[in-house]
């Protein structure tokens, strides 16, 4: 199962270096395809289509493996989300937007103090925004502090793939060249054709810089080289995020399947519970 944000969008392939036809037949996956370019896509979206994936490859008795660079959606199924949102109302917000104008923050505390004394400790209560949202969904729900985020009910192994920064840079630029030379500007101006390219999706590492040399804005060396240079900043940025995220046994990427890698999913391969794999690439 893909776990990368930008290959749930539809017609993002090679950009996301999505897997192709070949891939798919052999072995299936999940994760992919799932809106069109212009439609939103969260990450408490994502955890709705993966357990009900994940559902699905369990009854079947099978391994499921989380693959991908998206953090914040491994962390989402393996974990859970906090519920931030819960309670979101916008007409009792405005309200209280004018009662906090009208009778101050010190009465919509007071409130607060009454309707979820837990929350009223738990948050800044000198800020108003704070105040305000938190008495939102106390009004909504009955409560303002979310309940906790819930993880997956069976066992996870989290795997990271670790390789040198020389390679891992040699690699995306490699990669960056190879999808310019691989038809990302074609796919570019037909995604372009159809949808405007201001888009989140188009965030995605080498859409804006095909939609440069598409507009005449630069050329195709200078995009590759942005691209590369766009990509490494994210990868860098996942190392962070990765390095804070407890209990990944890292491998090292360079050595391929190893004895060990073999020995860290053999519990697993012995069909242990209903599991999911989660790790990146």
């Amino acid at each position: 199962m893909s776990a990368d944000s930008r290959q749930v969008y539809r017609g993002l392939d090679i950009g996301t270096a999505k897997p192709g036809a070949a891939e798919r037949a052999a072995v299936p996956h999940h994760g992919l395809d799932l809106v069109d370019p212009d439609e939103p896509f969260s990450a408490a979206d994502y955890r709705r289509h993966a357990l009900e994936a994940l559902a699905g490859i369990a009854e079947r008795g099978r391994l499921a493996m989380l693959v991908g660079g998206t953090g914040l959606y491994l962390r989402a199924m393996a974990r859970g989300l906090p519920l931030e949102r819960a309670g979101s109302d916008p007409d009792v917000r405005a309200r209280l937007e004018v009662r906090l104008r009208d009778d101050g923050l010190a009465a919509l505390v007071a409130e607060l103090h009454r309707r979820d004394p837990a929350a009223a400790r738990a948050i800044d209560l000198d800020n108003p925004r704070r105040v305000v949202r938190a008495l939102e969904r106390a009004i909504v729900t009955g409560r303002g502090t979310p309940p906790e985020p819930e993880g997956y009910p069976a066992p996870v192994r989290w795997i990271g793939l670790a390789l040198d920064r020389a390679r891992h840079r040699a690699a995306i630029e490699s990669r960056a060249a190879g999808q310019f030379e691989g038809g990302l500007l074609e796919e570019a101006a037909g995604l372009r054709d159809r949808y405007r390219d201001d888009l989140p999706a188009f965030s995605a590492m080498g859409y804006r810089e095909a939609f440069g040399v598409l507009a005449g804005q630069t050329d195709v060396a200078t995009a590759v080289a942005r691209t590369s240079v766009r990509t490494w900043a994210y990868a860098r940025r996942q190392r962070t995020w990765f390095r804070s995220e407890p209990g990944i046994e890292w491998l090292d990427a360079g050595e391929g399947i190893t004895r060990r890698t073999l020995g860290v999913l053999d519990p697993f391969l012995r069909g242990i519970g209903r599991p999911v794999y989660a790790g990146r690439r």
